[in-house]
Order: C-alpha cells, then sequence, then structure tokens
C-alpha cells in the first residue's frame, strides 16, 4: 500500500472526480444486484417452490420481509393479470436495472477521462519545469534519450497505473463487496468458501507477478537506451555516412532493440499469466460452489433451486472484478517502476537556486570581481585560486588551451555552475545573493555553436524579449549583418529556420544568434569562442557584429583565434585553471610567455 501511494499522489488534485467515480460504480453494482436477484422471487411464485403469500405484507429493508413483500405482489400481479405479463413486468424490471447499471458504469468511466487526461499533463508540466532548473551537470551525467523516455513511455505507464490503482483499491473491491453482501444474505455457508478462496486466488497471483516491477524498470531503462540510440544517430548523420558507419550503427541498433524486445516479452508473459490464471481459480471455486450448494438442496436444506442459480449468477459477476483485481496488479507493479525513475527527476536537487533573501540590482554599475574563485566538476580542480577584476564597459579576452578552464568562469558568471571556493562579486554584492532571473537579465550569451530553435527568424531573435517590435528586430539584425540574408527568405523574417537552425550555414547560424543578443540589450556580453568554426569572410562578418554588439558594453571574450581579441583592454592566459599572464597585447608579447607562444603559433 505504501508504494501504491506514491502512483496515488498524483490523484490529490482530482480527489472530486474519484469519489464521484466511485459513488457511481456503487450504483451500478447495486442495480446490478437488483438485475440478478429479481429472478429468485418469480421463479418460486410462479413454479409454486414457494407459498404465495395471501395477506399484504409490508415492505421493509431486509432480505426475509422484502422478499415476502415483493412475493405477494407478484402473486397478485399472476391472479390478476396471469403469469405471462407478470413475466413481462419482471422483464422490464430487470431491463431498467441494466440500463442504469451500465449508466452508472459509463458514468463512472468517464468521470476517470479528467483524472487520466490531467494527471498525464500535471506530470509532464512538472518534469519540464523541473527540467528547466536543474543545473547543466545533472545533463552530463544522464542519457538525454532516457529522460525523454521517462517522459513519454513513463508517463503512459503511470496514467495507466492509476486507473488500475483506483480500480485495484477502490472500485473493483466495491463490486466486489456488494457482490458478496447480497451472496451472504442468500446463503452465509456458501459465502464461506468464497472469503476463503479469494484470498488464496490473490496470494497465487501476487507469487506469480512479484518479479515483475524490477523486470519493467530494467524495461523502461533500455527503451531509454534505445531513444538515446536514435538521438545520437539523427544528431550524427554526417559523421555516420562520412565514415561509413551505417552497419556499425545498426548493429548497435539491433542489439539493444533485441535486449528490449527479450524484456518486453517477459513483461507480457507474466501479464497474460493473470488473466487465465486467476479465471482458472474462480472456475474451481464456483464448482465448489455449485457442489456444495446442490448438496444443500439435496439435503432438504434452506436453500432453494432458485436461490442457487442466482447466487451462481452473482458469484460469476465477483469473478471479473476479481480477474481485474489481478490485471491492475501487474500494471501498478510497471507503473511504479516508471514512477521511480520519474522521481529521480522531480526529486532531484537543484543545487542553482535563489537565495532566501535576494538583492536586487537595478543594473551594472561598476564592476565585476572573481575573487579566490577554484572549482570543480567531480574530483579534480579545474580553477584554482582565480582573481579577476572587470571594469565596467571594459573588454576582457581569455585564452588558452582547450580544457584549461576558460568556459568554465564564463559558466560561473551567469551561474550555470556555483564555486565551490571563493566569491564572485557584482558591484560588490556576491552573485549567489542575486537572484537568477536578475543576474541573468543582466547577461548576454554568444557561444561558438549557436543553439536556435525550430521557428522563424523573428522568433529567434526575440527569443528573449518576446515584447520587442518588428522594428526593434529588424534594427538588431542590422546590428548584426544578418537583415540581408533573412530578407531573402521565403517569408523574410517569419521564414522557418530548421532544426537548430539547419537551413542557415555556420555564419548565418551566428549573427542570428548575435542579433538575438543585441536585442536583449544587456549590460554584460559572454562572447565563447563566436568565431572559431566560421570560415574567414563568415568571421569577418560576425566579427564586425561582435565589435557593435561589444560597444558600450562591458565583455568577458574567449578566443582561440587571437587576431579576434588582440584589441582587448586585457587579456588573461588561463593554463592548467590558473592565470599565468594578463595584460594587453603588445605587454603579453613582450613578456615572451605562454601568450607569445600562442600568438607566433598562429601567425606562422
Amino acid at each position: 500500500m505504501k508504494s501504491i501511494s506514491k502512483i496515488l499522489r498524483y490523484l490529490i488534485p482530482y480527489k472530486t472526480y474519484a469519489i464521484i467515480s466511485v459513488i457511481l460504480t456503487v450504483l451500478s453494482s447495486i442495480a446490478g444486484i437488483v438485475t440478478f436477484t429479481m429472478v429468485i422471487p418469480f421463479l418460486n411464485v410462479l413454479f409454486g417452490t414457494t407459498a404465495a403469500p395471501t395477506e399484504a405484507v409490508e415492505f421493509a429493508f431486509n432480505y426475509k420481509d422484502g422478499t415476502a413483500w415483493f412475493n405477494y405482489w407478484l402473486a397478485q400481479l399472476i391472479d390478476v393479470n396471469g403469469p405471462q405479463f407478470a413475466l413481462l413486468i419482471v422483464i422490464v424490471i430487470v431491463l431498467i436495472a441494466s440500463f442504469l447499471k451500465n449508466i452508472f458504469f459509463y458514468l463512472s468511466k468517464a468521470t476517470m477521462i479528467p483524472i487520466r487526461v490531467g494527471v498525464v499533463k500535471d506530470i509532464r508540466n512538472s518534469i519540464y519545469n523541473k527540467l528547466l532548473r536543474l543545473h547543466l551537470g545533472y545533463y552530463s551525467e544522464e542519457k538525454k534519450g532516457d529522460i525523454i523516455s521517462r517522459m513519454s513511455q513513463d508517463v503512459q505507464e503511470i496514467e495507466m497505473s492509476i486507473i488500475r490503482s483506483l480500480e485495484l483499491i477502490f472500485k473493483n473491491p466495491i463490486q466486489i463487496i456488494v457482490y458478496l453482501s447480497a451472496m451472504i444474505v442468500i446463503s452465509y455457508k456458501l459465502t464461506l468458501f468464497v472469503f476463503i478462496a479469494l484470498p488464496v486466488s490473490g496470494f497465487i497471483i501476487g507469487r506469480i507477478g512479484r518479479s515483475l516491477k524490477q523486470t519493467s524498470f530494467k524495461g523502461q531503462r533500455r527503451m531509454g537506451v534505445i531513444i538515446s540510440v536514435v538521438e545520437e544517430t539523427l544528431g550524427g548523420l554526417r559523421i555516420i555516412k562520412a565514415f561509413n558507419a551505417e552497419d556499425k550503427m545498426l548493429g548497435r541498433f539491433r542489439d539493444t532493440n533485441s535486449y528490449y524486445s527479450h524484456i518486453l516479452s517477459k513483461i507480457f508473459r507474466r501479464q497474460e499469466l493473470a488473466s487465465p490464471t486467476s479465471e482458472f481459480l474462480g472456475t474451481i471455486v464456483m464448482c465448489l460452489v455449485l457442489y456444495f450448494g446442490a448438496s444443500v438442496i439435496f439435503k432438504g436444506g434452506s436453500l432453494s433451486a432458485s436461490e442457487l442459480i442466482s447466487y451462481l449468477v452473482i458469484f460469476s459477476q465477483v469473478i471479473n472484478p476479481a480477474k481485474a483485481i489481478s490485471g491492475a496488479y501487474y500494471t501498478v507493479q510497471k507503473g511504479l517502476a516508471s514512477s521511480e525513475r520519474i522521481d529521480k527527476i522531480l526529486f532531484a536537487e537543484v543545487t542553482i537556486k535563489d537565495p532566501k533573501k535576494p538583492i536586487l540590482l537595478d543594473g551594472f554599475n561598476s564592476k565585476i570581481e572573481f575573487k579566490n574563485v577554484s572549482f570543480k566538476y567531480d574530483k579534480e580542480y579545474v580553477l584554482r585560486n582565480v582573481n579577476l577584476t572587470i571594469e565596467k564597459g571594459k573588454t576582457v579576452a581569455l585564452v588558452g588551451q582547450s580544457g584549461s578552464g576558460k568556459s568554465t568562469m564564463a559558466d560561473l558568471l551567469p551561474r550555470f555552475y556555483d564555486v565551490q571556493e571563493g566569491e564572485i562579486l557584482i558591484d560588490g554584492v556576491n552573485i549567489k545573493d542575486i537572484t537568477l532571473n536578475n543576474l541573468r537579465s543582466m547577461m548576454g550569451n554568444v557561444n561558438q555553436d549557436p543553439i536556435l530553435f525550430n521557428d522563424s527568424f523573428a522568433n529567434n531573435i526575440k527569443f528573449g524579449n518576446e515584447n520587442a517590435s518588428m522594428e526593434e528586430v529588424e534594427v538588431a539584425a542590422k546590428i548584426a549583418n544578418a537583415h540581408e540574408f533573412i530578407k531573402e527568405g521565403k517569408n523574410g523574417y517569419y521564414t522557418n529556420i530548421g532544426d537548430r537552425g539547419s537551413k542557415l550555414s555556420g555564419g548565418q547560424r551566428q549573427r542570428v544568434s548575435i542579433a538575438r543578443a543585441i536585442l536583449q540589450n544587456p549590460p554584460i556580453m559572454i562572447l565563447d569562442e563566436a568565431t572559431s568554426a566560421l570560415d574567414t569572410e563568415s568571421e569577418k562578418l560576425v566579427q564586425d557584429a561582435i565589435i557593435k554588439l561589444m560597444k558600450s558594453r562591458t565583455s568577458l571574450v574567449i578566443a582561440h583565434r587571437l587576431s579576434t581579441i588582440m584589441h582587448s583592454d586585457e587579456i588573461c592566459v588561463v593554463h592548467q585553471g590558473e592565470i599565468v599572464e594578463r595584460g594587453t597585447h603588445d605587454e603579453l608579447i613582450a613578456l615572451n610567455g605562454h601568450y607569445k607562444k600562442l600568438y607566433t603559433m598562429q601567425v606562422r
């Protein structure tokens, strides 16, 4: 029950619908009892197995008096109108009861629809919200495909588990209780067999399905691997084809898919075993009930043949919800495995948080300071005791070999990661004391790999400033040297640029991202190797756009091509996580150190 509560917690916002569904289930079951028990008094009176009452009987809500009242009423009906008319009336009552039973049953199912739809919506919203708030380091440890699998397949499993959980805990047990109550009224001795047999059946079914949860967990995890392979294939098709690696990737996918199919077969075998097992056990119990009931009749007991028939009919209705419970048990076990996978996202720690008592900055007025900053992703320090001051309006460039820690410094400033030692200050305020929204609203980013979305030029440029007018969008595009090629598009600024800007060249993608940064108009710019992947012509256009972007702004620039940062106010050489040299281009050349070596290698 504690495990099932993990799934039922999603029901809390929809508890009203759940309660209504349960009530309708009760009404449906009661109408079903009326349908199946109406035949008893009719057969008794019609065939004379029970003497018809000669005096009027007052109606009462108990089996004995209620049956006597109905027998008297039915006997009068037969005397006045004949047995055929009485049979017609009984049939009409049975049909009305059956109609009500099925109407209530349908309504109970219909009230589950808002739960099914709403729960899936809420879980996906929660997962997506959490994915946006988790720090970037989380995604270096998780596969994208597995995360997508949790948001799609696992959420669907929980949807089914919630429906099955309601049936397992409320709806089916209610039906069983109502039917068992009617069976007790008819014959408590026969019902003792049922009370003994049903728990035994449940125990056997539980033993069969014990390992399903663990198997389902493996299957869902393997589905995440399949999606990861597909995602990597779509992203790397150019390389796969260039290296003739189609067969290699196909073999890798087939192996993963075969293993998943093997696990899925085990799951389905256990699931499909539930229904025939429960049906066979139910048939055994029914045969025992039939034998014992017939023995009572043969010995002249209180049970009549018509009551035995009705009893068996009602008991047959117990078998269906009992079978449903066994099937629900399997589905719930799969849902529990999915719930645990989803909980790994929903309960993952958000390490980058807003302060409890934030300090609000109304803008950038003075300087940025790195004070004794040290940082590590895992065990090894990437930055060691870094000290750096960037005055307002100045451009500071970071250069050095790959892996020296330049990009890490840029990521620490907007708090994509938090420093473990030291502090970063803006206008004398520790960035951990500023809300993330306030901090990042002062910064613009232009990266080596432009991150664009499958949308129009206009919407990509307005991404950080949705309220911008088209005139402002065009001005930003002109400053970024992007206006001309945008206007040449089929629909101008409303032309779709494809997945991640796949319809554009590298230089065009970069200029669109620069236009986006210009429109945001932040006082601080972070440029991470914005021209390193471009050809010479594109580099000149992008570099011109960057110069316009950096004008009158404070900039932190990371560059491999030293020609792009020669005019920076200060250049810092980062080596093995430390700033080993700093100064202007001419000063660093005069030092004849790391920078001179890097510069000489590039100008040869």
